[in-house]
């Protein structure tokens, strides 16, 4: 399942240390088995690292969704399955995952991290940093493939993605959420999973979704599609010159769509806290969250 190499990083562009630093696999004690299976014919097994100041997973072949609930008499009855990004070879569980789901959580929102499976990569981290760099060096040779051609090959993500909208209605009553006001938010490949999850799945239908740092291609949008929200830094070096297909596409769907185009960021800012105005997008994201009335607790 081959996988764009340009997504393989997805972390931001400042002064934090870009090296890959082997780190024990985190607990993860309220982390849920989604029984989606193991990744077929994996041979590499879970591993994680740090880089960027964060904690990242790598060769993930079972599936989990860890819960992030508000403080008990704070709820409001709103989900959100976190998604968090890496190229589908990594997946940034700190910046983009475990950090937003507690902002969620401290918002009374119920948050849920999806550690999806991922694509193989080797082992041994010195050897997928080398094999890395290579990709991502500018006279690699390496076409970026299409994201038609990336979309086509998530059959696994997409069907963790479902299973956890699934796992989470199942248990609405107990973890105080409203069926029918649970969104999704992802970042990078996460947003590419977001998007793909929303547009293709008969099942998961999210009530509403967030692409942050996320592809602008232009889609096919159904006539019910949730509301969108689109955060992006004009510099981001994968998708700031991309144009702005994705919200075209929208609103000539006259779907609901907010879109926020910061002038600096780059990519995978996420919840780091930098000079720029991209930080502020989670704030702008729980404002409109606000605006569409998914802060009130639910009726």
């Amino acid at each position: 399942m081959a996988i764009v190499a340009s997504f393989a990083v997805s972390a931001p562009v400042f002064a934090q240390s870009d090296k890959m630093v082997p780190i024990p696999t985190p607990v993860q004690a309220d982390a849920i088995d989604l029984g989606t299976g193991a990744l077929p014919n994996a041979s590499a097994t879970e591993s994680w690292h740090s880089q960027y100041g964060s904690v990242f997973a790598r060769n993930v072949t079972e599936a989990t969704l860890t819960p992030f609930l508000p403080e008990p008499g704070t709820g409001n009855g709103t989900a959100v399955v976190v998604a968090p990004g890496g190229g589908f070879q990594t997946l940034s569980m700190e910046n983009e995952g475990w950090d937003v789901a507690r902002a969620l959580a401290a918002k009374g929102v119920a948050a849920f991290v999806l550690k999806y499976r991922l694509n193989q990569t080797p082992q041994e981290l010195n050897a997928f940093q080398e094999a890395s760099a290579r990709r991502m060096a500018p006279n690699s040779g390496q076409k970026r493939p299409s994201a038609e051609e990336m979309m086509a090959n998530l059959a696994p993500q997409i069907a963790d993605a479902e299973t956890a909208f699934a796992l989470i209605r199942k248990n609405a009553g107990k973890w105080n959420v409203n069926p029918d006001r649970i969104g999704m938010v992802g970042f990078s490949a996460g947003a590419m999973l977001t998007m793909v999850t929303t547009l293709t799945s008969e099942h998961a239908k999210p009530a509403f979704i967030g692409t942050i740092y996320g592809s602008l291609m232009p889609v096919d949008v159904p006539a019910d599609a949730p509301p969108l929200f689109v955060a992006l830094a004009a510099d981001d070096p994968l998708f700031g010159s991309s144009g702005f297909g994705l919200i075209d596409s929208w609103r000539a769907a006259k779907r609901p769509v907010e879109f926020h185009l910061y002038e600096q960021g780059g990519h995978g800012f996420g919840m780091y806290q930098k000079t720029t105005t991209s930080t502020g997008w989670f704030d702008e994201f729980t404002l409109w969250m606000a605006m569409h009335g998914l802060l009130k607790p639910a009726e």
